[in-house]
């Protein structure tokens, strides 16, 4: 019999993903600042505490970075885009 060219098996992803090294360090899942101390406030009047949440360039951070949960990903949202509208947080960096 003939071997064709194409009777080897094919490595789909799970077998790339299978060889590659393992992690140095381990992952650990970010929690969110305000689940965890309940004294933090969302306040759009306080630009120095908001600022923490925004990138240089002024977009805002999202969740997977800054670790916050859905629920106050939403809040400090609009505390920022209440605090931009009334000219407390700049629009864009400068």
């Amino acid at each position: 019999m003939l071997k064709k060219k194409n009777d080897r098996k094919k490595r789909g992803k799970k077998d790339a993903l299978k060889k590659q090294r393992p992690r140095p360090y381990a992952l650990r899942k970010k929690k969110c600042r305000f689940c965890s101390d309940k004294n933090l406030k969302i306040d759009y009047l306080d630009p120095q505490f908001l600022r923490r949440f925004t990138t240089e360039r002024g977009k805002i951070v999202p969740s997977r970075i800054s670790g916050t949960c859905a629920r106050h990903q939403r809040k400090l949202t609009k505390a920022i885009k209440r605090a931009r509208n009334i000219a407390i947080m700049p629009y864009l960096a400068e």
